[in-house]
C-alpha cells in the first residue's frame, strides 16, 4: 500500500502487488466503493504473474475525505498522479461502473497521450452518459438520480443496504441466491467513504458526457456488460460505447447483473485474462 498526494493536497491511497517488472493491470472501482471491490481479480492476476494496482478514489475508501473535486476530471487526474508516481507503462486499465468512466477519461486525457496504456476494459461502465435528455432519449430520468441523492442524505446506511441487497447484484430477481457476505462487504466499503463525495459523485457518474473521450481512444478496448444490468442498462451504455470506440469489442453476458465482476468472477476473470493475453 501507499499514498500519493495530488497537486491540490488530496491523499490518494493505493495498493501495488506483484513483481514491479511485470505488466501492470490497473483497476478502477465503482461508486461508492473502494479498491477492495477488486480483491478477487487482484488475487487472480497476481497469481498469474502480473503486477496489480488499484487506488481508492478521492473521498472513497482510505483516500482523503476532501470537500471538492468529485468529478471525472479530478478522478482521472488523481489516477494519473498515482500511475505517474509508480511510472506504470504498457498497462491494462480495467474500470467498473463509475470506474469505467474514470478509465475512459484517464486513457483519453492522460494515459494514451503519455504512451502508458496498452489496453482498456469497461465493465458495466457508465459511458457515454447515463442521464436522459433530448440527445440521449434512452437514458435514465434525472428523477432517479434525485431519488438517489435524497436516499443518501436521508439514511445512507439503509440506502446502501438496499442497493447491495437489491439491484446491484440482481439479488432482487426471482430465484436469486443472495450472499450476505457480498452485501455486507459492499456496505462496508461504502460506509468507509465520505457522504459528501458520494453525494457529489452521483452527478459525476450520471451527467458526465464522455462521448468525445470514447472517440479519442485508439487502444484495444473490451466492453463487458450484462444484459440484466438494472443499474447501468446495457442499451444506453455498453451498446452505445462500443459504437464510439475506434478499436472496441462488446461482450454481452446473458442475465448478468451490474455487479457481475464479484458474483460471476469465475467467468469474468478468465475472459479478462484472455483479452489481456490476446
Amino acid at each position: 500500500m501507499g499514498i500519493v498526494t495530488t497537486k491540490d493536497g488530496t491523499d490518494i491511497y493505493y495498493k501495488d502487488w506483484g513483481p514491479k517488472s511485470a505488466q501492470p493491470i490497473v483497476f478502477h472501482h465503482g461508486w461508492p466503493l473502494s479498491a477492495d471491490d477488486w480483491d478477487n481479480q487482484m488475487l487472480f492476476f497476481v497469481e498469474k504473474g502480473y503486477r496489480v494496482v488499484a487506488h481508492d478514489r478521492r473521498g472513497h475508501g482510505r483516500s482523503s475525505q476532501v470537500s471538492d473535486g468529485h468529478d471525472m476530471d479530478h478522478y482521472a487526474a488523481d489516477a494519473s498522479a498515482v500511475y505517474e508516481h509508480l511510472d506504470l507503462k504498457n498497462a491494462v486499465h480495467i474500470g467498473h461502473s463509475t470506474g469505467g468512466g474514470e478509465v475512459v477519461r484517464y486513457v483519453a486525457k492522460f494515459g494514451q497521450p503519455q504512451g502508458r496504456v496498452a489496453k482498456a476494459v469497461l465493465v458495466s461502465a457508465v459511458p457515454p452518459i447515463m442521464v436522459k435528455s433530448a440527445t440521449n432519449p434512452g437514458g435514465t430520468p434525472i428523477e432517479v438520480f434525485d431519488d438517489f441523492r435524497k436516499a443518501l442524505a436521508g439514511n445512507r446506511a439503509q440506502f446502501y443496504l438496499d442497493v447491495a441487497s437489491g439491484p446491484f447484484y440482481g439479488f432482487n430477481r426471482p430465484g436469486a441466491e443472495a450472499s450476505q457476505g457480498v452485501i455486507q462487504n459492499w456496505w462496508r466499503q461504502g460506509m468507509i467513504g465520505s457522504a459528501k463525495a458520494h453525494y457529489d459523485g452521483i452527478k459525476a457518474f450520471s451527467e458526465t458526457d464522455q462521448t468525445e473521450d470514447l472517440k479519442a481512444i485508439t487502444v484495444p478496448t473490451l466492453v463487458m456488460h450484462g444484459d440484466d444490468d438494472q443499474v447501468v442498462p446495457i442499451d444506453d451504455a455498453g451498446r452505445l460505447s462500443v459504437k464510439l470506440l475506434k478499436n472496441g469489442t462488446l461482450k454481452v453476458y446473458e442475465g448478468y447483473p451490474h455487479g457481475m465482476l464479484t458474483i460471476h468472477a469465475d467467468v469474468i476473470n478468465p475472459d479478462l485474462l484472455a483479452f489481456i493475453r490476446s
